[in-house]
């Protein structure tokens, strides 16, 4: 069994087909979470933000209902939906599979990184805050200048963690016929006629690439940690 799995390897279709499955995998996770942290700070700026006009309550209500629609359902319910669903109905013709398949991913990322970077912005002293707007900075620039950074650098370590779910959820986005590793590898195993060697090197790859986003924090976090105390020792 595994000899047989060894020698489809060598084979330059099912290689590709790997490839391209570890390409798609690794390009839905991180432009899924850029999209999501874009829109992730807007909604958290939304919620932190002062609430004396109109259009910022609501505003924040359109928010509370985005993150309750996309926290509340399935990701795999969401690829169907947008695909299968709302496209044909919105009338859009030759969308790829794969696009539909990152902003899915970055519109559902959005609504738990609007969470996470809500907590991050409160973290950072209000003080800060109070001393950009002291020196005649609007309440946009504060925040995007001095308080959103402060906040990404105390959520790192979560920011992380969602990247490192939005990688292991890829495996749902051939439900709308993306080539990604489930693919690849179940592919394969249809052809051997047995999936138990091809899924275990699946999760094999999924283990190595979850280690590598682990350590890639880690040397993150060290390297914010030694830049702060070079701060604190001028």
């Amino acid at each position: 069994m595994i000899e047989s799995f060894m020698n489809a390897l060598k084979e330059d279709a099912f290689q590709k087909l790997i490839l391209e499955g570890l390409k798609n995998t690794i390009l839905i996770a991180i432009l899924g979470l850029l999209i999501g942290i874009v829109i992730g700070t807007f909604i958290a700026i939304i919620k932190v933000r002062p609430k004396k006009r109109i259009i910022f309550k609501v505003l924040d209500k359109i928010c509370s209902i985005y993150v309750a629609i996309f926290r509340g359902t399935p990701m795999v319910v969401q690829l169907l939906l947008a695909y299968y669903v709302l496209i044909p109905i919105i009338g859009i013709k030759g969308v790829e599979p794969l696009n539909v398949g990152i902003w899915v991913f970055g519109l559902n990322s959005g609504a738990y990184v609007s969470e996470i970077m809500r907590g991050g912005l409160n973290s950072v002293d209000h003080g800060q805050l109070e001393a950009g707007r002291a020196v005649g900075l609007s309440y946009t620039t504060t925040m995007i200048k001095i308080v959103i950074p402060q906040a990404i650098k105390n959520t790192l370590p979560t920011l992380g963690n969602e990247f490192i779910t939005l990688i292991k959820e890829t495996s749902v986005v051939s439900f709308i016929t993306v080539a990604d590793l489930y693919t690849a590898f179940n592919t394969i195993g249809t052809n051997l006629y047995s999936v138990i060697i091809p899924y275990i090197f699946m999760a094999l790859i999924y283990i190595v690439l979850v280690l590598l986003i682990t350590l890639l924090i880690k040397l993150l976090e060290r390297g914010l940690a030694r830049s702060d105390r070079n701060k604190q020792s001028i």
